[in-house]
């Protein structure tokens, strides 16, 4: 049995490109933007725990200081 290479297919400005079409250069630099991006997502989730942990504690703050109000 074969199987058949699978080209990852790169799309730039509406344009594909497979990876034998791209340059040294342009290899790197789509695994730096590869690289950043799963950056981004992970300091946007941390970001999304960290705000609902603030207002967690802000709601506990409030509840603390108005106990009649429960």
């Amino acid at each position: 049995m074969t199987t058949e290479d699978k080209k990852v297919i790169i799309t730039i400005d509406d344009i594909d490109y497979t990876e034998d079409q791209l340059s040294d250069e342009a290899k790197v630099c789509i695994n730096h933007i590869n690289s950043l991006q799963q950056k981004i997502n992970s300091a946007q989730f941390n970001l999304d725990q960290l705000s609902v942990g603030k207002d967690a504690f802000v709601n506990m703050l409030k509840a603390s200081l108005n106990p009649d109000k429960e």
